[in-house]
């Protein structure tokens, strides 16, 4: 494997698990009061155009990242507005 090979494996599964701590807090505390739903917006709008771009150019690693970076951001939003209401 060469050296950007790996430099993109890592940042592929850095940025997969980016958000990972966010959800389980969230799931902890049943609180996202915090969260700034601007803010977690734009990263919907950045990982669903990433994910546009693997799609156009084939780019496995793209997708795949972008995939699972989308689902703990909707996630994450489904969460704050359920937690929100039920407050």
């Amino acid at each position: 494997m060469t050296a950007e090979m790996v430099l993109g494996v890592l940042g592929a599964i850095f940025a997969s698990l980016a958000f990972l701590p966010q959800l389980v807090k969230i799931l902890r505390t049943r609180s996202a009061a915090d969260l700034s739903l601007p803010t977690v917006l734009l990263l919907i709008a950045n990982s669903a155009t990433w994910l546009a771009y693997g799609v156009v150019k084939e780019a496995r690693a793209v997708v795949v990242t972008n995939v699972l970076m989308l689902g703990m951001l909707l996630l994450i939003v489904a969460l704050k507005w359920k937690f929100e209401r039920a407050a």
